[in-house]
């Protein structure tokens, strides 16, 4: 293996079984056409929804149709990512698109990060301090906080401009992974995100949760519609932030470890590298999530869409049959439902 991924101080790589090499080969392309295809079409059928059925747009509406366009922005990338490994790590495409391709994967990282932690937060205010619940919902709150979104994850991934691109070595073109890069300059960048972006967010996450299921449990109307809606949201989020987030951020800490540690056992760098390279994709299967929660938002993502793609008539067909079963009904049950 090249030393640009392993170093030089290990002259025994040659002796390993290269299983990184193997699943960069087969599993990264197939996942990322996977996330591509459902990415893709879902996505841009959210979009026209959102534009084209969703009235009034709320708080929540504007913080959606901003994760779908960071969504979106990221599917830009996966081509070329797919590409890249198809060719076996040869990458053709120059410099700035090297840069573009992983800056926009951290993009969309960190950016559904802050994004689903809005959500929450907004979820919070509406659950836990109704009173507040009419004004929160308001448009400008919603623009507010995607624009202070915006503006930290481009300080957050800034760096990505200047300390990534393309390497050579052998006559061949490298466009290195973010653990892969200097480890000088990488370990502490790497604490920076870890921290900021994601384990402030899941904190602010994890508290909105537990008051949320607190004011739940003791409020009035636990089963109220919007109330279950409220729980189902931040359930989805908390998942999202463990089962896809959680796994590449300790993984990513454990492969820059291993890489600038001289010592470590040439098998134990292959494998660390092997699973860093597996939770790359399932970081980002929080594309598959948030196409889920937009049925949770509250601004009748799902009725809209139902109405846009004529999927209204399962409604009134089962509606249809309901009617007919309470008319075959004996008189004393029709009584009854009446009565009740």
């Amino acid at each position: 293996m090249s030393n640009l991924y392993y170093g030089s101080r290990n002259t025994s790589l040659d002796n390993c079984t290269n299983v990184d090499d193997l699943v960069k080969r087969y599993y990264l392309p197939t996942m990322y056409s996977l996330i591509f295809i459902v990415g893709v079409v879902g996505n841009i059928t959210a979009l026209l929804v959102y534009m084209v059925k969703v009235r009034p747009w709320k708080s929540s509406t504007i913080i959606m149709v901003n994760l779908i366009i960071t969504d979106l922005l990221f599917m830009i990338s996966l081509p070329f990512l797919t590409y890249y490994y198809v060719l076996d790590d040869s990458w053709t495409l120059g410099n700035i698109m090297c840069r573009f391709t992983r800056l926009i994967f951290h993009f969309n990282l960190y950016g559904s990060i802050l994004f689903l932690t809005c959500m929450a937060i907004f979820r919070y205010v509406a659950v836990v301090h109704p009173s507040h619940g009419h004004s929160i919902k308001q448009k400008r709150w919603g623009t507010l906080a995607c624009v202070l979104c915006w503006a930290v994850v481009v300080a957050e991934i800034s760096p990505f401009f200047y300390h990534f691109g393309t390497e050579e070595n052998n006559n061949k073109t490298y466009c290195l992974d973010f653990a892969s890069n200097n480890p000088k300059f990488i370990l502490p960048y790497s604490w920076v995100l870890t921290v900021v972006g994601y384990l402030v967010p899941l904190v602010v996450v994890c508290l909105c949760y537990w008051r949320i299921m607190k004011e739940l449990k003791e409020g009035p109307h636990m089963g109220s519609t919007k109330r279950v809606r409220a729980r189902r949201l931040i359930v989805m989020i908390l998942t999202c932030f463990i089962v896809c987030f959680f796994p590449y951020h300790v993984l990513r800490a454990l492969r820059i470890y291993t890489n600038q540690t001289p010592e470590s056992n040439c098998m134990l760098n292959r494998w660390v590298h092997a699973v860093y390279i597996i939770s790359r994709p399932i970081a980002v299967l929080n594309i598959i999530f948030n196409l889920l929660l937009y049925t949770l938002s509250g601004d009748c993502f799902k009725q809209a869409f139902m109405g846009m793609f004529k999927c209204d008539w399962l409604n009134s067909k089962s509606k249809g049959v309901i009617k007919v079963a309470l008319i075959s009904k004996p008189a004393t049950n029709i009584t009854y439902e009446q009565s009740s």
